[in-house]
């Protein structure tokens, strides 16, 4: 997507805002994974979401929300997930927990495709269990 402008909404919204906010509402619950960019969201993310929200502001549209970043340093993602989870509600979000990973490269087995860590996996399971629910 273009990046977000005043000057470029005049000329219409692209349509992959228009699909993402389609497939939010075509669901029952959204998990958000965050990349962590110098402590906050990626440059792409927060462009996507800048469309989305001209839309509308009820970007979520009132589904069961969890929210999880993680990051190569010993606070995985934290600072973004902090950011994100504040102002989610504000964005129609039911916000049912969010979950860092840090130490990624310590905590997740990139050829298996999951977590080693007992007690992150343990954590995740319940955030998954909750958004079930």
């Amino acid at each position: 997507m273009p990046i977000y402008s005043a000057e470029r909404e005049a000329a219409g919204i692209p349509e992959l805002a228009q699909q993402l906010v389609d497939k939010i509402g075509a669901v029952d619950a959204v998990i958000v994974s965050f990349a962590e960019h110098n402590g906050s969201y990626s440059a792409a993310w927060k462009n996507t979401y800048d469309w989305a929200s001209r839309l509308g502001m009820q970007v979520y549209q009132g589904r069961k929300v969890a929210m999880l970043a993680t990051a190569p340093g010993p606070r995985g993602g934290a600072g973004v997930l902090e950011s994100a989870t504040t102002v989610a509600p504000f964005f129609g979000a039911e916000l049912v927990g969010s979950l860092s990973v840090p130490s990624f490269n310590d905590n997740f087995d990139s050829d298996a495709g999951e977590l080693v860590n007992p007690e992150l996996r343990s954590q995740l399971e319940a955030l998954l269990s909750k958004l079930a629910d």
